[in-house]
């Protein structure tokens, strides 16, 4: 297979993605295999901590307003979104804490979708400090892979970019690199209007696990 080097700043084609995609089947046909497994993994470790969150869950509630905000602020970017969710205390459990940030993901405006979307790095960057802690633990499954891969990936935020103005965002718990790779590379047929839900869907996933730990480390 021939390749190309990408300059910095360069526009590619959904095209190439496509082609760069090819890559995948390159460093393991395990891939799919594996990643369904971490997947039920992921489910039961998810169902696990929202049994445990009782004490946390008492401690978030007695926070004052201000400081309830900012621990919102550390699972989701949205001022918002964490300002909602923190007028809806005290929550009788985690289910119902779950449910109303859930909802307010699915009702920010395109303002507050923006905000919430630049707290999160591009799929294969992991910068510095600890206000990027979360992302680097969510994109674990991103560290080491083949360099192909995360050539490709890089390609595919730049065209994803370029078509919908925003970051790509998925949530990546338990998943590898090329899984991701092909999760972007089918994400760029959306259209904006679905791919507002999906990107809105995947958000509340990750605010999900984040508020899990956050109510679990309380």
């Amino acid at each position: 297979m021939r390749s190309r080097v990408i300059s910095a700043g360069e526009v590619i084609s959904a095209g190439e993605v496509v082609s760069a995609a090819g890559v995948v089947s390159a460093v393991g046909g395990e891939s799919a295999r594996w990643s369904s497994a971490v997947e039920g993994d992921r489910r039961r470790w998810v169902g696990m901590m929202s049994v445990m969150t009782a004490p946390g869950l008492q401690a978030f509630n007695a926070l004052d307003a201000a400081a309830a905000r900012r621990a919102l602020l550390e699972c989701c970017a949205s001022m918002a979104w964490a300002t909602r969710v923190a007028a809806g205390r005290p929550y009788p459990d985690a289910a119902s804490l779950f449910a109303a940030a859930h909802a307010a993901v699915h009702d920010l405006d395109p303002a507050g979708l923006t905000e919430a979307l630049a707290g999160h790095p591009r799929i294969g960057e992991r910068p510095a400090g600890p206000a990027h802690r979360a992302s680097r633990r969510e994109q674990a499954g991103v560290a080491g892979a083949d360099r192909r891969v995360l050539d490709a990936i890089a390609a595919g935020n730049a065209a994803y970019e370029q078509r919908f103005g925003h970051v790509y965002l998925v949530c990546a718990t338990g998943r590898s690199a090329p899984e991701l790779l092909v999760i972007l590379q089918s994400r760029l047929a959306n259209d904006p209007a679905t791919e507002d839900r999906v990107t809105r869907t995947e958000l509340a996933k990750i605010n999900r696990i984040r508020l899990d730990r956050m109510l679990s480390d309380a």
